[in-house]
């Protein structure tokens, strides 16, 4: 298995896992892998519950903008199989500032205090990075010789 694929593999586990684990939390298991996905979306992610989705009752290990992040990038990382194209560094930097503009919009926006967020306006804003880095991943690995 080649870099490129085995980071879409983990990006598609990941998402299961932080799918699940909420649900095995709820049914009273824990196991040693549940703990393992709160703890490493704990590096990442500040966890904190207003700001996160609940499934089965149980706050999910990432928070709403995280989990959308992470959902569009095994998108990208999944439909930039499919293309050829290769991205200059230029268009990287374009394609990546333009999908990071509605997260920078809605942060300085409530930080201004003129909009309150909700965790679904916070997932939705990061679905266009998470797609944006998914996709420039794989085409920056096809370009540098991985074999996709």
């Amino acid at each position: 298995m080649n870099l490129t694929a085995g980071l879409t593999w983990v990006a598609m586990a990941w998402v299961a896992l932080v799918l699940t684990t909420p649900a095995l939390l709820a049914r009273g298991r824990v196991p040693t892998l549940t703990l393992a996905v709160y703890h490493a979306g704990s590096l990442v992610c500040h966890q904190r519950p207003e700001r996160s989705f609940h499934l089965a009752g149980v706050q999910m290990p990432v928070c709403a903008r995280c989990f959308g992040l992470y959902l569009s990038g095994a998108a990208g990382l999944t439909a930039a199989w499919r293309s050829r194209r290769t991205l200059s560094a230029r268009a990287v930097r374009t394609v990546l500032a333009l999908a990071a503009l509605p997260i920078a919009a809605t942060v300085a926006l409530e930080w201004l205090g003129a909009i309150e967020t909700t965790n679904l306006l916070r997932m939705v804003t990061g679905l266009p990075l998470g797609f944006a880095a998914g996709v420039v991943i794989v085409r920056s690995l096809a370009r540098s010789g991985d074999a996709l």
